[in-house]
């Protein structure tokens, strides 16, 4: 009566050794681009409201052009995984090459998309006056660490899926160091003012891709990978990669749509937006190191063919998340007052911010659990659904984020539907889990 127990404590043990040896590390390699942010937002505040407003459209549109690639390191996760699962080492690192090769390709193309439309795009996504000839300076000069932190991604991929995520926490580490002491240093010792603070960050993302190109190419040539691009295999990483850019694409038109209104409803409130933004981005990032995680342990379980290790695993992380999700709620609260003269002094940027900041605290259990079962789902190569089902919440998020202006309630409302959006994003993805069809072994899907 007692062995089953026993045996069941037993695995939760193991599943939490796991998953802590692979969530904390990976919490500090996930927060670097927000920090970044966070760094820049905070050096860039005490410029002006109009300086902060500009680095809050120049920044959510540079987000976007990279994260929509996001694939490049949750698909490849996911597919080392299987392959470390399998125990083939050497075609997991050749996969992981094709990928970084791929984001060098697609980092030159995005460069030469936004460099020259930088000016149109800001106006389009409606810079106030003030504003936008800030906005344009950061985007077109930022735009360059694209490639680099596009083979940041692809490379830190690699390493997740070989159950490696300290190495991604020292090279984050360092390059937040880095980060924070050029853009202080270009800003304000050289005066460079906005555009000293895109500086420092392209050489601090171009800095954290050289010395993660070094670390696979090594682990590359230890077991016999080839480093030569392959066409068939880059090909091979664009086409398994397209699900989940659709879901991400989805994902960051809803973070534009929610600056756009945010824009909208003025300097005071987009600039209170960008700080609230920068808060909720290293959040979700704190709980994804969680999902981080599952997508190595998911990956690797299923690989190995231990369908019963990935479902014990997929509970025990939709337990962490919640319980780390409160945990944060509670200290967004109890930071609120202290939070915000960090990165401004206007009173009514203050003001727009409080109960805002608020909302995104009760919203933490709800996100914890979110993160979670989309980071088990990527683990497993799930990505069709998780495509659909994120097309779908944003079909339900646009029309009643644009309502906001309409209707009023300001940036409070406007975070009101955010806190909707993640909860349809919770159903979807709980109804999925549930369904036990994400369960696919062997060392590829």
């Amino acid at each position: 009566m007692t062995q089953a127990p026993a045996r069941h404590r037993t695995g939760r043990r193991q599943h939490d050794r796991e998953i802590v040896s692979l969530a904390v590390p990976a919490f500090g390699s996930l927060v670097a681009e927000p920090l970044f942010l966070m760094a820049d937002t905070a050096i860039v505040g005490h410029l002006g409201t109009a300086q902060l407003a500009g680095l809050g459209v120049a920044s959510a549109l540079l987000m976007t052009a990279v994260s929509v690639f996001v694939f490049l390191a949750y698909a490849t996760t996911a597919a080392v995984a299987r392959r470390v699962g399998a125990g083939d080492l050497q075609a997991a690192i050749r996969q992981g090459m094709d990928g970084i090769w791929l984001a060098l390709l697609l980092g030159a193309a995005v460069v030469a998309v936004v460099i020259p439309t930088a000016s149109g795009v800001v106006d389009l996504f409606g810079a106030s006056d003030a504003a936008a000839p800030y906005a344009t300076t950061y985007l077109r000069i930022s735009a360059l660490g694209i490639p680099a932190m596009l083979v940041v991604l692809a490379a830190t991929g690699v390493l997740r899926g070989l159950q490696d995520t300290k190495t991604p926490l020292y090279v984050a580490i360092g390059g937040f160091v880095a980060n924070g002491a050029l853009n202080a240093g270009l800003v304000y010792g050289a005066d460079l003012g906005i555009a000293g603070s895109a500086w420092g960050t392209v050489i601090a993302q171009w800095s954290m891709a050289v010395v993660y190109l070094v670390v696979v190419v090594r682990g590359a040539r230890k077991h016999g990978a080839s480093l030569r691009p392959d066409a068939a295999g880059i090909r091979a990483s664009a086409q398994a990669g397209v699900p989940l850019l659709v879901r991400t694409l989805s994902l960051r038109a809803i973070l534009m749509i929610a600056t756009a209104v945010a824009a909208r409803l003025g300097d005071a409130d987009i600039a209170a937006h960008q700080i609230i933004l920068s808060l909720w981005s290293l959040l979700a990032f704190a709980l994804d190191a969680i999902a981080i995680a599952g997508q190595a342990i998911i990956g690797r379980y299923l690989g190995a063919g231990d369908a019963q290790g990935a479902r014990e695993a997929c509970r025990r992380m939709v337990e962490w998340g919640i319980a780390v999700g409160v945990v944060l709620g509670i200290l967004v609260v109890i930071a609120r007052p202290a939070f915000l003269p960090l990165f401004t002094s206007d009173s009514t940027v203050k003001d727009a911010a409080l109960p805002a900041l608020l909302i995104v605290a009760l919203s933490q259990p709800i996100s914890g659990i979110v993160f979670v079962l989309d980071g088990v789902l990527m683990g497993a190569g799930d990505g069709p659904y998780l495509a659909w089902a994120m097309l779908l919440t944003l079909a339900v998020f646009t029309p009643v984020a644009l309502l906001v202006p309409v209707l009023g309630g300001g940036l409070t409302a406007l975070w009101a539907t955010m806190t909707l959006m993640m909860t349809v994003r919770m159903v979807t993805l709980w109804l999925r889990t549930r369904s036990g069809r994400w369960i696919v072994t062997g060392a590829t899907r």
